[in-house]
């Protein structure tokens, strides 16, 4: 299964779903990100990063993308499409090929103001643990089993988790 996590920039909340993913869901799930407008040059945001490997989890092959790059033919298909901000749920989202379910779990940016360096990381922290939260439940479902709307309703209903 692949799922595609989404934010405006791809560069805190989509890239720590996306590593989160592949270190819970390997190999039933594969997991990617991208932002609906990343920045030039934009990268994965260093404290997103320290957050992560603070937990073991790898961040090598972290990069911020445009999600153009997933709408292409070659793209690889995506069962699930996950917004994780409310900027990019409230955009209008390229044709994916093979019409993903597609669902919103939005979490607060942990980037967002001007906060000391200390609160930012905490913000950090939270976050992936409130992401955690719903990618172990997404993997509690039983995915081989859920095929088109039943996948979307059950990954939708963990919006509360």
């Amino acid at each position: 299964m692949n799922v595609l996590f989404l934010c405006t920039h791809n560069s805190a909340r989509s890239i720590l779903a996306e590593a989160l993913l592949n270190h819970l869901g390997a190999p039933l799930v594969k997991a990617y990100s991208a932002g609906s407008s990343p920045r030039e040059n934009q990268m994965p945001h260093p404290m997103g990063l320290a957050a992560l490997e603070k937990r073991g989890i790898a961040t090598a092959d972290l990069s911020s993308n445009s999600w153009d790059v997933f709408a292409q033919a070659n793209a690889p298909q995506m069962d699930v499409i996950i917004t994780v901000c409310d900027n990019a749920a409230g955009e209008v989202c390229p044709i994916w090929p093979g019409h993903p379910a597609t669902v919103h779990w939005g979490y607060p940016d942990p980037s967002a103001g001007n906060a000391a360096p200390s609160v930012v990381q905490q913000a950090f922290e939270d976050t992936l643990l409130a992401i955690e939260r719903r990618i172990r439940a997404f993997l509690a479902l039983p995915l081989p089993q859920l095929k088109g709307d039943a996948l979307r309703v059950a990954i939708q209903s963990l919006d509360h988790v």
